[in-house]
């Protein structure tokens, strides 16, 4: 699957945040944004990702421009194509840690994932915490529980916003592991990180 983006555009007011950004991600790539702080990585992530609507420029996937299609054809192309592990963990405060992971399948109708989950969840190590709630995880787990929702529908490209932050040196490792890992099955992986040692993992790089 390719993703690819010409010539986009966003600002906020009169704020120019980034301009004439040309992308392109082929499956099984690792792309690292990079940049100094308040350049607008994450609000790349977010138009490359359909969450957020440039205000010129084109994005493709598979040659198809999907910066023109309506929102319920964005919102099935986020869920089953795309997953997004945010620099915020965006949780939902009453539901378990298997049920938020579970909400990507619940949102496209995909029944039985629950096996699935739980495996997810202990490759990230988090088995003992599977029925415990956000408000009871340090943000280091929050965040495993970010990226294993953002895996469960398997999807061709993950997004990855600061994936590692907060994490001590053993969680990093296994995020890092488990994120560059999808592209061994032909997967694509986008990322905006600080972290070095995760930047020199990565396949090529997009400085803004």
């Amino acid at each position: 699957m390719i993703l690819k983006a010409e010539k986009i555009s966003k600002s906020y007011g009169n704020e120019k945040i980034f301009e004439n950004i040309t992308f392109s991600a082929e499956s099984g790539d690792s792309i690292v944004i990079t940049g100094d702080s308040g350049r607008g990585k994450s609000t790349l992530i977010s138009v490359l990702g359909i969450i957020l609507q440039p205000d010129a420029g084109d994005i493709f996937l598979d040659g198809k421009n999907i910066t023109v299609l309506g929102d319920k054809e964005k919102s099935k192309i986020r869920n089953w194509n795309f997953g997004y592990m945010f620099q915020h963990t965006q949780l939902i405060g009453s539901a378990n840690v298997l049920e938020n992971v579970l909400v990507p399948t619940l949102i496209a109708g995909k029944k039985g994932m629950e096996n699935n989950a739980e495996k997810l969840l202990a490759e990230l190590g988090l088995s003992d915490r599977m029925y415990h709630y956000p408000h009871q995880l340090s943000i280091g787990q929050k965040r495993r529980v970010t990226l294993a929702r953002a895996l469960i529908m398997d999807p061709d490209i993950v997004f990855a916003d600061e994936p590692t932050n907060d994490l001590d040196k053993e969680n990093s490792e296994i995020v890092a592991e488990k994120l560059f890992g999808i592209t061994e099955r032909g997967k694509t992986l986008v990322l905006v990180t600080h972290d070095s040692k995760l930047t020199k993992k990565a396949g090529s790089s997009l400085r803004l």
